[in-house]
């Protein structure tokens, strides 16, 4: 396998002011340059010792993590985070992807998740724990019956008492097991004759102790053939009692906007959506840029017909068109993302980006292994850990057709007949 060799010649190199993008600012570069250090140093040599073993991220690597205050980017700083927005979010996680794809998800499992309770002590205290690395969860969306038709849930919330019930079978849970919490989207009743299918979905906080189910949860290991890091579960809710109280709801919690509560749990889960997809793109750039990075390295290690393969036309020619695309992925995320941050609603465009980041990081990553030759195909390079991972990202946050659904029917209205 590649070490954690010499890079390729670094992508922040300085740059005359008239090249730098309207978002660039000193303190986003410091940030990109410590998460850059940190991810080549500390992150790669774990990745390309525990990934092949389908190992766990450590703990003492999380710790670090919570150290630099990259669980609570998007946390304000009142609360203890760095009070930074989705772009910060997202250019920390190019960085970590490139690394160990791993190590930029596990953000998205803090980040203020899970924290937004009509209760405002509570609030103040989970997003507290939120920013240092001690409130991290799961969030349980999907189901056999309801991957991409999340409007179809059928994991069943009935109210006893102080307490919600909760039955049903969730699937794809990443980290379900070591997470402090479980964001739970379920249906507490049927939607009405004039009522949207998504209507009656609301999502519930189950807290839980790291490294355990509570009673009447129950989860099995889906084995991947990638994404490695932590666990992803297959989850059996057989009558979970969860608090009354713990709605979380995002409308509930802005009292500052004097928004009035509601159980939007729909609206929730497509929020959180809307970033975690601009997230995925972000992570796919990360990817394909190892990928493309470690070709270099490669290509000028290589030799045949007594030259370094790097030499050759046709090899020189797929690396710029691997470096362009990526370059336009890399654009057009940071782009969604400041849109995000100035409170834009860009559904579509975050289908956009993650549609086309993500297939441009199979198309890369591919490449990538056709110019490190057999042994791209080993398990002694690190471009089959990029490639399998690259590969996921087209699936996962609502696969490339859903995206394609979601753009397309908000450029082309429907006939009344369809």
């Amino acid at each position: 396998m590649t070490s954690t060799q010499e890079r390729p010649a670094d992508l922040l190199e300085p740059q005359p002011p008239a090249l730098l993008p309207p978002w660039h600012t000193p303190e986003r570069q410091a940030l990109q340059e410590r998460a850059r250090r940190f991810a080549h140093d500390e992150v790669l040599p774990v990745a390309n010792e525990l990934d092949p073993q389908k190992g766990l991220l450590p703990e003492a690597l999380l710790a670090r993590m919570a150290e630099l205050g990259w669980f609570g980017i998007t946390v304000p700083a009142e609360h203890g985070g760095l009070g930074l927005g989705v772009f910060e979010y997202c250019m920390v996680s190019e960085e970590l992807a490139r690394a160990w794809m791993s190590s930029a998800s596990i953000l998205a499992r803090a980040q203020g998740l899970g924290t937004a309770v009509a209760d405002p002590a509570r609030r103040r205290e989970l997003l507290r724990r939120s920013a240092r690395g001690e409130w991290i969860g799961a969030i349980a969306l999907s189901e056999p019956d309801a991957g991409s038709d999340l409007a179809g849930v059928s994991t069943r919330a009935v109210l006893d008492g102080d307490e919600w019930v909760v039955t049903g079978h969730k699937r794809w849970c990443g980290n379900a097991e070591a997470a402090d919490f479980i964001q739970v989207l379920v249906r507490e009743r049927d939607p009405g004759p004039r009522e949207s299918r998504s209507a009656g979905l609301v999502n519930l906080l189950l807290e839980k102790e790291r490294g355990s189910f509570p009673p009447g949860l129950t989860g099995t290991p889906i084995d991947k053939i990638g994404y490695h890091g932590f666990l992803t579960w297959d989850l059996v809710f057989d009558g979970v009692r969860i608090p009354r109280g713990n709605v979380v709801d995002q409308a509930a919690a802005s009292d500052e906007q004097g928004e009035a509560a509601e159980r939007a749990g729909w609206a929730q889960a497509q929020r959180f959506l809307d970033t975690a997809r601009v997230h995925t793109a972000a992570r796919a750039v990360g990817l394909a840029r190892a990928a493309l990075e470690d070709s270099i390295v490669y290509l000028q290690e290589r030799e045949q017909f007594g030259h370094p393969i790097g030499d050759f036309q046709a090899l020189r020619f797929a690396v710029a068109e691997m470096a362009a695309q990526i370059e336009q992925s890399r654009a057009f995320y940071r782009q969604v993302a400041h849109l995000v941050d100035l409170g834009v609603r860009c559904e579509k465009e975050a289908s956009m980006v993650k549609l086309e980041a993500t297939e441009m990081a199979v198309k890369v990553t591919n490449q990538a292994m056709q110019l490190h030759g057999g042994n791209g195909y080993t398990t002694e390079r690190q471009v089959e850990r990029h490639w399998r991972d690259a590969r996921l990202t087209t699936i996962f946050e609502g696969t490339s057709e859903i995206q394609k659904r979601i753009i397309s029917d908000r450029l082309l209205p429907r006939s009344p007949l369809t």
